[in-house]
């Protein structure tokens, strides 16, 4: 990892070290991207049969996972797996009911009434991506908010192994939230099966999930057309910046470092500490840790990229993260929840060092599913509010009226939209010739 003196930088200098990688995709992705859209537009199933032929590399009787396949993975794992799937389940749906977002109705002067009201979006999408490692915990993040949420379409799609089936864990956890529509339907195919539908996927409204450069290209293509599917929200590389202090354990603060550079190669792993005893302690965890992962070489490259930053003093690494806004951000510091206030951008905070940033991935109840790449700036992470719409709504009686809608002719008014000012005119005449 590279070593940094943060305050021998200069403006250009800092920015450049907390910049990510460059997210672009080539226009090659973007025109191959466009092309399989358009063929799963016009072919629908027999596309989706064709790409995964050519990508997955298996021939499928059908798409969709059968109830003989859902008993068949429900069966296949350990009670130990089951019930650690059922315990994240638990909790993960204990914290989105507490904060899920709930009506309002309120007088807003007398005779005007108010509302907030509540919908599920009609059809969501989910996908969970494969690339070698299953997600069940992923499944469970975007299937219990959705649950939750009440959306009466929840449609799954995973990659297909090359015998044909899917990873029983995302099985599994898809049964439990509910889930029976689950297709064994890979890559940016995929997102286009939801977004536009075939024979055999139903038509989704809206899309979640992360994936690869195909995936996250698929998803902004079908964002932005008009027939196609809003999307959750931008997606990259994910990240980790930690912030610790002489007292952090170095062995701790390599441990969480590790675990996010073991997701890809681009993955972001940055420690920010006014110790530079810690960052040599560190640099010696990680050196000994990283031979005992199973991923050492991809956790071995995306280190090769991280940063270990000196600054002078824990106020400064507050506005070194505050400026790279990260997706996950550990605070492992004497005092911690002392810092909390200053924070202001961040997908997840995980406080002190008995917090490692791998339960929020699994099992302590918060969503996995978080702003990366910066957009933590404006984005917060996945919500049953991400699977729902706020309508508002508004009752008045004749004195409501009365009482409120002189003000709406005289903004009108000075905005010279006269239609605007004469709908309430019109009105406020009939009440008082009816007087």
């Amino acid at each position: 990892m590279k070593r940094i003196e943060w305050n021998r930088l200069d403006v250009d200098a800092r920015l450049a070290v907390l910049a990510r990688p460059a997210r672009g995709q080539s226009a090659e992705t973007r025109a191959a991207v466009e092309r399989l859209l358009a063929q799963v537009r016009a072919q629908g199933d027999a596309a989706l049969r064709e790409l995964t032929r050519r990508f997955d590399r298996c021939d499928l009787a059908s798409l969709r996972v059968s109830e003989a396949e859902f008993e068949a993975a429900e069966k296949a794992l350990s009670a130990e797996l089951k019930m650690a799937i059922n315990e994240a389940k638990a909790r993960i749906e204990l914290f989105h009911r507490a904060s899920a977002p709930q009506p309002v109705s309120l007088e807003t002067a007398p005779g005007v009434h108010c509302e907030r009201i509540l919908r599920p979006i009609g059809r969501v999408g989910l996908y969970v991506p494969a690339g070698g490692v299953p997600l069940p915990s992923t499944a469970l993040m975007l299937g219990v908010p959705a649950a939750i949420a009440g959306s009466p379409t929840v449609v799954l799609c995973t990659p297909p192994r090359v015998d044909g089936g899917c990873d029983e864990t995302v099985l599994y956890a898809a049964r439990l939230c509910g889930i029976r529509e689950v297709f064994k339907i890979g890559g940016a195919q995929a997102i286009a099966a939801m977004a536009y539908g075939t024979e055999s996927v139903p038509r989704c409204d809206k899309l979640f999930g992360p994936g690869n450069v195909w995936v996250t290209e698929a998803k902004l293509q079908v964002s932005a057309d008009p027939d196609g599917a809003a999307v959750d929200m931008p997606a990259g590389p994910s990240e980790v910046l930690v912030i610790a202090d002489a007292q952090a354990d170095p062995a701790f603060v390599a441990a969480d470092l590790l675990a996010q550079a073991e997701h890809g190669v681009d993955s972001q792993a940055i420690l920010v500490t006014p110790s530079e005893d810690l960052i040599e302690a560190v640099a010696g965890c990680l050196a000994v840790q990283r031979l005992r992962v199973s991923r050492a070489d991809v956790a071995g490259e995306a280190l090769e990229h991280g940063c270990l930053i000196r600054v002078d003093s824990l106020d400064e690494a507050i506005a070194v993260s505050n400026a790279y806004a990260p997706e996950h951000l550990i605070i492992n510091t004497a005092e911690p929840r002392a810092m909390l206030d200053a924070i202001v951008n961040a997908g997840s905070i995980f406080l002190g060092p008995w917090s490692p940033e791998s339960v929020g991935d699994y099992c302590s109840g918060t969503n996995h599913v978080l702003p990366t790449y910066g957009a933590a700036r404006a984005w917060s992470g996945l919500s049953v509010a991400s699977f729902q719409k706020q309508m508002t709504v508004q009752e008045l009686s004749a004195d409501g009226l009365r009482s409120i809608g002189p003000c709406a002719v005289t903004l009108a008014t000075a905005e010279r939209l006269d239609a605007h000012a004469s709908a309430v005119s019109l009105r406020l005449q009939s009440l008082e010739d009816a007087a």
